[in-house]
């Protein structure tokens, strides 16, 4: 009896195997390893943005609208729950990106504006912001890249024959994954070309400049 107990177990193992279950398990672990690192990445760069804004304010306080939009962004970003489950929502998914966007375009007018103050970008508390945002922005990039690249092996697995019939079984579907037009949007990297002189701005002409806001 124990021997054809056993014997059935293999059998099924082997099936199971042979039929892309064990492949579903490697894929989901690779996408849950790769959804944590885009999350940790993602949270590095939002810690950044109180003390980017607060450095900002202390030279531009009256650059009131873009400093609002970048708070703003931050508070929206943190409003959605980034839960591992959240992969497996297409509609959640979808917002998170939405919010993860809208922040890149607010820190980049952020760093735009920053331009217009030559005191503000000779400030060491804000060039390693700035340096530390870039660097963020890179590994947000190679995270998510990581993430793409193992939702497409996992969601080819559950569409393809015979896999596709182990996926209908046991209920698993294609994951959604970062669209097009939103990864050209959030891998480039907010830079700003500080070797370049920036005309002081109207407002800022001269007046000296306030301390740093911390």
């Amino acid at each position: 009896m124990r021997l054809r107990i056993l014997s059935i177990l293999v059998l099924l193992a082997g099936l199971l195997s042979g039929c892309g279950y064990n492949t579903f398990q490697t894929g989901d672990e690779a996408i849950k390893s790769a959804w944590s690192e885009v999350l940790n990445q993602y949270q590095r760069r939002a810690d950044l943005v109180p003390n980017l804004v607060a450095t900002v304010q202390g030279y531009a306080s009256h650059e009131k609208e873009v400093l609002t939009q970048v708070t703003q962004a931050r508070a929206q970003v943190g409003s959605i729950q980034a839960t591992p489950e959240l992969v497996n929502d297409p509609e959640a998914f979808a917002k998170f990106q939405q919010a993860q966007a809208g922040l890149s375009s607010a820190l980049s007018r952020l760093l735009v504006v920053a331009e217009n103050y030559p005191q503000l970008k000779a400030d060491a508390a804000f060039r390693d912001l700035q340096a530390q945002l870039e660097g963020t922005e890179n590994r947000i990039t190679v995270a998510r890249n990581r993430y793409i690249k193992s939702v497409e092996s996992y969601n080819v697995s559950v569409r393809t024959f015979p896999n596709n019939l182990t996926a209908m079984i046991f209920g698993y579907t294609v994951k959604p994954n970062f669209s097009v037009e939103n990864e050209k949007a959030i891998s480039t990297a907010p830079r700003v070309d500080f070797g370049k002189p920036a005309p002081a701005s109207p407002a800022a002409a001269g007046k000296p400049a306030p301390a740093p806001g911390y």
